[in-house]
């Protein structure tokens, strides 16, 4: 009789996750078999169980795009050994017990918690890849952070003010731009405060490099207030739709707008993927990279994750223990 784990679940598209018991996975040939101590959630677990995302998956499925655990087991000869702590970017990781290839698997800094790893991925493997990757940020340029509370927003502040940029970071309410200062934003600017972004931005001295999770009216604005030769990143869409930039300004202004999809470089470039994943780890076992601890919550209070993130109340990644 196989072992049963417990997992969330995705039963029909629409509805909330819930947690049912499953049978624990079977590796298939050069698999690594995975014990989860914590997994992320994403704004992409939203649109998935909305049936919105890139990448389709039918119900009834496990969510979750990344996580933390413990090698249960794994094939020779893959730099892995059970009882090594790692982190895993795969569909399905809000379970007990995963089955993975190898590839997706990568082992974790000592000093690192499993809660901290879980949420790391995803939002810092995005934020590092774009900046150093696409835009190729550079010490004394400036960046503005739009969303700069949210999961990949504070990362995005965090890698710039590392790299040595000049972070300008503009979020909702006093409390969220209290810990997007103490990500490191040289300066902020309160969105539910200020009526003409562009003007802000420009009164601030513009910027040579706009990242975008949210998109929409402050996207189109951000674009407004770049320099000559700046660099447009658009992440995503929290606000609902893509900005509507104005292609001509591009053209007059040469300014490069660059889409940006973390989870797309597993097949584009792993080898882009796994070497910026380091470079971030060695940034933290450095002491330069300090992960936002978000809300934590047990599997059982798993669709009080996902509000959070659909009311975007959340400071930092919202972590799911199992």
């Amino acid at each position: 009789m196989s072992q049963m784990i417990r997992a969330a679940q995705i039963l029909a598209l629409g509805q909330e996750p819930d947690v049912v018991t499953i049978p624990a996975p079977v590796t298939g040939p050069g698999q690594v078999l995975l014990r989860m101590s914590a997994a992320a959630l994403n704004f992409a677990d939203l649109l998935q169980a909305q049936g919105q995302y890139q990448e389709r998956i039918d119900p009834p499925f496990v969510p979750g795009l990344e996580g933390a655990g413990t090698v249960i087991a794994c094939p020779p000869d893959c730099g892995l050994a059970p009882g090594m702590r790692v982190v895993v970017s795969a569909p399905g990781t809000l379970a007990q017990v995963i089955a993975v290839d190898p590839g997706a698997v990568q082992p974790i800094p000592d000093a690192m918690s499993m809660e901290q790893a879980a949420g790391f991925q995803v939002a810092y493997g995005t934020s590092h890849l774009a900046l150093t990757g696409r835009a190729g940020l550079a010490a004394g340029q400036r960046l503005v952070v739009l969303g700069a509370a949210g999961g990949v927003g504070l990362t995005a502040v965090q890698i710039g003010a590392a790299l040595g940029a000049k972070v300008i970071g503009v979020a909702r309410g006093a409390a969220k731009l209290a810990a997007v200062r103490a990500a490191g934003a040289h300066q902020v600017i309160d969105s539910s405060a200020c009526p003409d972004l562009r003007a802000a931005l420009r009164d601030l001295g513009g910027a040579d490099v706009v990242y975008d999770p949210v998109g929409a009216e402050p996207g189109e604005a951000a674009f407004r207030a770049l320099h000559p030769g700046g660099h447009f990143l658009s992440i995503g869409f929290a606000a609902g739709r893509p900005p509507a930039l104005p292609l001509n300004h591009a053209l007059v202004k040469n300014i490069t707008i660059h889409g940006f999809y973390w989870g797309g470089y597993r097949s584009l470039a792993p080898q882009a993927l796994r070497a910026s994943m380091q470079g971030l780890f060695d940034l933290f076992a450095a002491g330069r990279l300090d992960p936002v601890a978000g809300d934590t919550l047990t599997l059982d209070r798993i669709a009080e994750g996902y509000a959070l993130l659909r009311q975007r109340q959340s400071i930092g990644k919202v972590v799911i223990t199992l």
